[in-house]
């Protein structure tokens, strides 16, 4: 079955980079018209000019998903939102007893708590189009179902987002709006490659991935835009993990 997501608008929040970049290009690839939000202009006019190459449609965002007020001007500016790909996020790994509450801080304000308020304005938008089925993707992590050592704040604010996904998904059902997550392993993103760059690290993470490889940016945007369609209509309150079995052993 092909994925057709023609007439839809979906809005992704960190679309400049990485996995974000990815599920906006895979998502304009299906017919959407993506609504890309970022921080970074310059990474925004890249997106715009990869979409524009393969006759997709953007619209661009300039926000910081930490701003409320500016978010919340931004998103009720957008007559419509279909899908929502609640993506933005980081990571800072430092061990527990070592942990800086900037960075705690930090991790949990653009983790959990931007990603919550830019679910709950989507999903205000979202309840004023009754007739037009929503989907919400809420981009989380294999350490939102398992623990990892040196990246225990990430470990919270991931099964904070899982927590969330499955109380929005119950609530949310019979209003006519799907939420479920994505949880990948490590991605070659980036950032990713940055983490990688300790061999001992890459070593142990690899060994704890059964299929002995990490995940493409393309595997976990295929997901997402499975999510985003109505293939997956009867799907919601769960998370799809994309992780080669490490959560299996």
């Amino acid at each position: 079955m092909k994925i057709n997501l023609k007439n839809k608008y979906a809005l992704v929040t960190g679309a400049g980079k990485g996995l974000g970049r990815a599920c906006a290009i895979a998502l304009a690839e299906t017919g959407a018209t993506v609504i890309a939000l970022s921080r970074t202009s310059s990474d925004l006019n890249k997106l715009e000019k990869e979409i524009k190459k393969i006759k997709g449609k953007i619209v661009k965002i300039h926000c910081d998903v930490m701003n409320y007020d500016d978010l919340r001007k931004k998103i009720d500016k957008i007559k419509i939102i279909d899908v929502l790909v609640n993506n933005a996020g980081t990571n800072i790994p430092e061990p527990f007893e070592k942990i800086k509450q900037q960075s705690m801080n930090y991790l949990v304000d653009l983790n959990l708590k931007a990603a919550f308020n830019v679910a709950q304005l989507v999903v205000k938008k979202m309840l004023k189009n009754k007739k037009r089925p929503g989907s919400i993707i809420n981009i989380s992590s294999q350490l939102g179902h398992v623990g990892m050592s040196g990246r225990n704040v990430y470990n919270m604010t991931k099964f904070g987002i899982e927590g969330l996904t499955r109380g929005m998904g119950v609530e949310l059902a019979k209003k006519n709006i799907r939420v479920n997550s994505v949880a990948p392993t490590f991605v070659a993103t980036p950032m990713v490659k940055k983490f990688f760059k300790n061999k001992k690290f890459k070593k142990l993470a690899l060994g704890n991935i059964p299929m002995g490889k990490v995940a493409s940016e393309s595997d976990v945007a295929t997901s997402v835009c499975f999510l985003a369609s109505s293939a997956s209509s009867m799907i919601t309150g769960t998370s799809i993990i994309i992780d080669g079995g490490w959560t299996a052993q």
